[in-house]
């Protein structure tokens, strides 16, 4: 071969190799490029909070962006406050029809869709955190929850939790149970069915709503979570009886529900991942809110002046024998909610002895005189 056509034909070789290794390279970067974009999309979710509102506003962003993280963006999780993209009680539609695709809230505010979902959030005289937490993880409540939410297209998680209610603000003293007789008081679930019952007027208002209604005279009473969220929103300035305790709800568990072909859509992994975000924030959620009471009631009633009641033993019986009654009616409504109702009261009656005996006899143990 003549010296020209050699360089001739290794110009032409090597131009070959490289095209060829350029090729190579681009179907490598190809190949690569679905491991990381594999599933990657943004999700919407809507709350029933105001936007950034105090633990549970903001406890909502962090498992937002929570599941954003743990994912390395696989699943980014955009956040709208209530009012933002949907209204708040219409967070729940907006989820099962795939117009959004998580909700953080409270189940107890589809109660219009199905009774049952009450014993999601709190049901009057019920569990606590610490025993919804046992019914849903070992007493076969998620297997019922997911069985009641597939059939509007959703699967929900507990996702945070306020730990135990006060019972309200007041624009007068509560002193008998004839005292909530036309009493106009903010109630949502089957607390203000209770309080109808004995004849308050209870409505459901979203929490933004609250105030301007409280302070209107809209409303003659409101209660809302406890100390940290009340001292929040501002309910001191417009009146100073606070009452304790909440019959309404001793351990409220906020919910994040997704929608069902979403769900089914994640991988195995991202699944796990949502599941455990969940989780956590459920727990921190309630640490969070057992961290900040203590120093927001002080600051209500050092700094305020507000008047801190607690409600007779007659009222307390008198809610209690109403609340007997609405929960006998709902379990028996539907099929489902019997079998939900069924398993919740059978759980509730092995832990109220365990409670009596562990969390109640201890505190009891510790407030006696004795020096510490």
């Amino acid at each position: 071969m003549k010296r020209r056509q050699f360089i001739k034909s290794a110009a032409v070789l090597g131009a070959g190799s490289l095209a060829l290794a350029a090729c190579g390279k681009e179907e490598e970067k190809k190949a690569k490029a679905p491991a990381v974009m594999k599933g990657k999309r943004e999700l919407k979710m809507v709350t029933t909070w105001p936007k950034n509102f105090p633990g549970l506003g903001t406890g909502a962003q962090r498992l937002a962006d929570s599941i954003t993280a743990m994912t390395e963006g696989r699943l980014t999780v955009k956040l709208y406050a209530a009012g933002e993209l949907v209204p708040p009680f219409e967070s729940f539609d907006a989820v099962s029809s795939g117009t959004a695709d998580m909700y953080h809230s409270a189940e107890y505010y589809w109660q219009g869709k199905s009774k049952a979902f009450n014993f999601f959030t709190a049901v009057p005289f019920g569990f606590t955190a610490n025993e919804i937490d046992a019914w849903l993880n070992y007493g076969g409540g998620q297997e019922l929850w997911d069985e009641l939410a597939a059939g509007f297209n959703i699967k929900s998680f507990a996702a945070g939790n306020t730990g135990v209610q006060m019972g309200g603000w007041f624009n007068k003293e509560i002193n008998t149970p004839e005292d909530y007789k036309g009493l106009k008081i903010r109630m949502p679930g089957l607390g203000g069915e209770v309080l109808r019952r004995i004849g308050a007027a209870a409505v459901t208002l979203p929490g933004g709503e609250i105030f301007p209604s409280l302070q209107s005279g809209a409303i003659d009473a409101t209660e809302w979570v406890g100390p940290w969220n009340d001292l929040a929103f501002g309910f001191y300035k417009v009146t100073k009886f606070y009452y304790w305790p909440g019959f309404h709800e001793p351990g409220s568990t906020l919910s994040c529900g997704i929608n069902k072909g979403v769900w089914d859509g994640l991988s195995s992994e991202d699944k796990a991942i949502v599941q455990h975000a969940c989780a956590a924030e459920n727990n921190r959620m309630f640490s969070e809110f057992n961290a900040k009471n203590g120093d927001a009631l002080d600051t209500l009633i050092n700094k305020h002046g507000v008047q801190l009641r607690k409600f007779s033993d007659e009222i307390m019986t008198t809610i209690g024998n109403a609340s007997g009654e609405v929960m006998a009616e709902v379990g028996a409504t539907d099929p489902l909610t019997t079998k939900i109702y069924d398993s919740y009261r059978g759980f509730r009656t092995k832990a109220l002895g365990w409670t009596e005996l562990s969390e109640t006899g201890y505190t009891s143990a510790r407030s006696l005189d004795f020096k510490y």
